[in-house]
């Protein structure tokens, strides 16, 4: 697929100096950067705990779509929730996508890669007191077997608070990738109709990941993945991305700061809309190429 992505606007918002990001007159979203990693994850779970506690006190359920990663956040929050017995059983998470073999199948439970739900559930609803931890009726999980599942849950709750998740390298959300073939055409209203549904992942997504975790060996990765579709997210009132990856998200966080909606960077899509956040350590929001 041939990009149409304007390159002189992109070089130019490529290069804009990091200290100039934040109140930007021009940026689309908003974006909070800290030197330090840990304070990113530590300001995303007091945001997390903040908005359960506002919601609490006015009486109104609490709807989140939550990643598998980047998952540093949560300790914060969940410490949080914890020594204030904060109640989270208005509280309705939706897990935003997971791996699938290559029969589009989940993995085992226990899988030591790739069981999604059960590495969630470990990190994060164990870790909360039972007395205090969200009902089992108000997980979600994506399912193979009922791709409508989530969608009907999220219509039926009246859509989302917050999309709390990561930034790909080409603006990636959840699953929801920049579609490649250049057989058919997805148009920015095909994108925002789209429903849960089950993914090949991209080769770049493939090749990032695997660069990252595992030496560059892409056969330890899997090939397909499952993911709530952009219809559902985008009835969030705000969209929260976290990135402290460095290098490999510098031209993706400008893209979202600063182009207008495009399906070649999905993430794009939700500055329509919503409240967008970036928060990032000050590698993340470097600069990609040099000031003229």
């Amino acid at each position: 697929m041939t990009s149409t992505m304007d390159t002189k606007k992109m070089f130019e918002y490529c290069r804009i100096p990091m200290d100039q990001l934040e109140n930007h007159p021009d940026a689309r979203a908003k974006i909070k950067i800290f030197k330090e990693k840990p304070d990113v994850y530590k300001f995303v779970g007091q945001m997390m705990y903040d908005e359960v506690v506002a919601n609490n006190a006015a009486g109104k359920p609490t709807r989140w779509v939550l990643p598998a990663g980047p998952d540093e956040q949560f300790p914060y929050f969940i410490d949080l929730v914890n020594k204030n017995r904060t109640s989270l059983k208005d509280l309705h998470v939706f897990l935003m996508d997971a791996t699938l073999d290559w029969n589009c199948r989940p993995y085992p439970a226990g899988h030591p890669l790739y069981d999604t739900y059960g590495k969630f559930t470990k990190k994060f609803y164990d870790k909360i007191d039972p007395e205090l931890t969200v009902p089992v009726s108000q997980r979600y999980f994506p399912q193979y077997d009922d791709l409508d599942a989530i969608d009907i849950a999220v219509e039926r709750l009246g859509g989302l608070d917050t999309v709390y998740g990561g930034l790909g390298f080409r603006g990636l959300v959840a699953f929801c990738e920049a579609p490649l073939s250049p057989w058919y055409t997805v148009t920015k209203e095909d994108y925002l109709n789209m429903k849960t549904r089950i993914f090949p992942i991209n080769p770049d997504t493939m090749i990032a990941y695997a660069q990252r975790n595992w030496g560059g060996l892409t056969h330890v990765m899997p090939s397909m993945g499952i993911s709530i579709g952009f219809k559902s997210m985008a009835t969030a009132k705000k969209v929260v991305f976290v990135s402290t990856t460095g290098s490999w998200k510098r031209t993706a966080v400008r893209v979202l700061l600063f182009n207008e909606p495009t399906v070649e960077y999905p993430a794009t899509l939700f500055t329509e809309k919503s409240d967008v956040w970036i928060v990032c350590d000050e590698s993340t929001a470097a600069s990609p190429l040099p000031e003229e």
